[in-house]
């Protein structure tokens, strides 16, 4: 394993950490350690730079699919300071996944997230 492949896996490790902290002290933690301070997040759906934005953002989504839990699928694929990943939106009782999608994500010196361009690939009616 390269150098650059563990700090791909390390930034998207500390990025599902962040998207599945449901209380508010662990999300806060969470967001910083994996966001530069004027980092940002943008998807079909929002467009937020800033821990408290983006924490709010993932806040929302536990609002919208409580009891659901971010999951990496396949593995990260990155060069230089930009990976990608797929991943699933699982809802923890009966194990449906009715979000699925996958993100870009560009890294600072630090390997802390700069910025991640996000997209969707299955979305339910109405979300």
């Amino acid at each position: 394993m390269s150098a650059n492949t563990e700090r791909y896996d390390s930034a998207v490790a500390r990025y599902f950490e962040a998207w599945n902290a449901v209380d508010q002290e662990t999300l806060t933690k969470a967001v910083a350690a994996a966001w530069a301070p004027e980092g940002s997040y943008t998807d079909p759906l929002v467009d937020v730079s800033g821990h408290e934005q983006i924490a709010a953002v993932i806040a929302a989504a536990h609002e919208q699919f409580p009891g659901f839990v971010f999951y990496p699928t396949g593995v990260v694929d990155g060069h230089h300071d930009t990976a990608r990943f797929s991943w699933e939106l699982v809802n923890e009782a009966d194990g449906s996944a009715p979000v699925a999608g996958f993100d870009v994500i560009t890294l600072d010196e630090q390997g802390r997230i700069r910025s991640v361009l996000g997209f969707l690939d299955r979305v339910p009616a109405g979300a």
